[in-house]
């Protein structure tokens, strides 16, 4: 039997901290209740999951306001209900050219309204220069919105840069945080962050279905849904304060406690340490592919300026041909294609024949990476 190797987690982690299955099977089993509907014992316990996922978050991003942590079924509804939530027409704002779809179609749709969108060239290797932001600024920016790292190529932004351009130009700074939470440090203090969107199920090692997003205090945007909160049922009018205002329904309350679990995991073990446990297999991983004849990487080639993800193709053999080729006969789990982020490819050279996508993880091994070398090497050579 094949083996089973999984390399990618930038679409999603797996496996997930045994701690993870054992917290959700818990609350299925032994709560079960929705949280704020009612006074009873499990309703209560219900609230305690939300509270202390809330307070988790905070510690990993270093926030003090827990009541500003919204949740959301993923970060493409976060982005959704900030970006609408906030932009009005005429205003104007600049992302970068390594942008997910989850901004990008969103701002496409908001443009028909009359909201301006320029898009700030990056590198081919993905980078971003901090001041092409400056550059593009006009005097009706409002919002500069901006992705932690690249899904392509794992490039990390300079967050820290662009927090203090939008702080010194009194414009709001929404971050994306799908590629970096639970991968590497983030301080919305420190950074300058008004907007913070998260999903659950990558580095925070949640399920699907979890995300949200964190609200700088001051900062007031329009809810995308309104409905029932359990607060103030008295009223048709939709709560005005936070979480409430934009937690409308019921919430995927199980997987919320099983990204409470993740990101406890996370802080246990610490971010360091997962960063340093994944550093040097990707070390292993391009050392190993540039020795390979046809191959191209993309990307950073120093390993400290991108997250454990890593684009390539191989001459001879369309991507998707590659990846089926991968786990069809050697059992390894990639990605190909576009990854839905076709400016990202454009802004790479890639945008006609995509790439095929290598996503460490903190389970990653060693003997996967050195498997996935030698796959590599026996599939160039068959061409």
């Amino acid at each position: 039997m094949k083996p089973s190797i999984y390399l990618d987690n930038a679409a999603t982690s797996w496996p997930k901290p045994e701690i993870v299955y054992q917290t959700m099977d818990n609350y299925h089993r032994n709560i079960g209740a929705n949280p704020g509907r009612g006074s009873s014992s499990k309703t209560f316990a219900a609230g305690g999951v939300l509270l202390d996922t809330r307070e988790a978050l905070a510690r990993l991003f270093h926030l003090s306001d827990i009541s500003r942590i919204v949740f959301t079924k993923n970060i493409t509804e976060a982005i959704n209900t900030v970006l609408k939530g906030y932009l009005d027409p005429g205003d104007h704002i600049i992302i970068s050219s390594m942008e997910h779809n989850a901004v990008t179609r969103p701002l496409s749709v908001l443009k028909r309204s009359g909201v301006e969108v320029t898009v700030v060239e990056c590198a081919p290797d993905g980078s971003l220069y901090p001041p092409d932001i400056e550059k593009a600024w006009q005097k009706n920016t409002r919002m500069v919105a901006l992705t932690s790292a690249s899904n392509v190529t794992g490039t990390i932004m300079p967050i820290k840069e662009v927090g203090s351009i939008c702080r010194e130009r009194n414009a709001v700074f929404l971050l994306d945080s799908a590629q970096s939470a639970g991968i590497l440090p983030i301080d919305v203090e420190e950074e300058n962050i008004d907007i913070l969107t998260f999903t659950g199920h990558k580095g925070l090692f949640g399920p699907q279905g979890t995300g949200g997003f964190y609200l700088r205090p001051g900062l007031e945007i329009r809810s995308l849904i309104e409905g029932g909160t359990g607060s103030l049922s008295e009223t048709i009018i939709q709560p005005e304060f936070l979480p409430d205002k934009f937690e409308s329904g019921t919430l995927n309350t199980p997987g919320i406690a099983g990204l409470g679990a993740g990101v406890g995991f996370i802080l246990e073990t610490g971010l360091s340490t997962i960063r340093q446990h994944e550093l040097p297999l990707m070390n292993l991983l391009m050392d190993g592919l540039s020795e390979i004849s046809g191959l191209t990487l993309y990307g950073p080639k120093d390993s400290h300026k991108k997250t454990s993800v890593l684009s390539l193709n191989l001459a001879g053999m369309e991507c998707g041909e590659l990846s089926f080729a991968l786990d069809e006969r050697f059992g390894i789990i990639t990605r190909s294609g576009l990854h839905c982020a076709p400016l990202a490819h454009k802004t790479i050279g890639t945008l006609q024949q995509g790439t095929c996508r290598v996503s460490l993880g903190y389970f990653t091994t060693q003997e996967e990476i050195t498997f996935f070398l030698d796959a590599m090497r026996k599939l160039s050579t068959e061409i």
